[in-house]
């Protein structure tokens, strides 16, 4: 006996998952609960940056997996007057943070201006030891070529 109900609220289900503000997620396999997850965040100060971060979501979990990975570009002006409102500190500041689960892990993505290069660094980390590691991920954004050159040379 086929059950049209059933497979009515498999459609609906199916639809409802597929709705979300990620910019990609990535099964891992058929027999497993858990993808991979790419958010596209752009940085609340410097509007001209966006990083891509991914991570493992394991759904049927109580928490996800530390491993990460971030990418970070201009996507548009970086100017001088968002620099200048940023932690400019050697520890920098946190602009994303996401919990990954119930026992008080979260992920953290901080921005560090490194003035010698006049670059901006986005570290991702996890809170929490995992396996012997606080799993972290870098990238970064160098200033050249945008309207934030000259402050970041002052800033040297």
């Amino acid at each position: 006996m086929f059950n049209y109900k059933l497979v009515g609220l498999l459609l609906c289900i199916s639809s409802l998952s597929a709705c979300s503000d990620d910019a990609a997620k990535v099964s891992l396999g058929l027999f497993t609960t858990k993808d991979v997850v790419v958010s596209a965040q752009q940085d609340p100060l410097v509007s001209g940056v966006t990083c891509h971060i991914s991570h493992v979501e394991a759904d049927l979990d109580f928490s996800d997996p530390s491993d990460m990975s971030i990418a970070c570009r201009q996507t548009g002006p970086i100017t001088a007057a968002q620099l200048q409102e940023i932690d400019l500190s050697k520890s920098g500041e946190i602009v994303f943070k996401t919990s990954k689960s119930i026992l008080f892990k979260s992920l953290k993505v901080r921005r560090i201006f490194d003035a010698p290069t006049r670059s901006l660094i986005y570290l991702s980390y996890s809170t929490k030891e995992t396996s012997g590691s606080h799993h972290h991920a870098l990238s970064t954004v160098p200033l050249y070529g945008t309207q934030a050159w000259e402050w970041a040379n002052k800033a040297k």
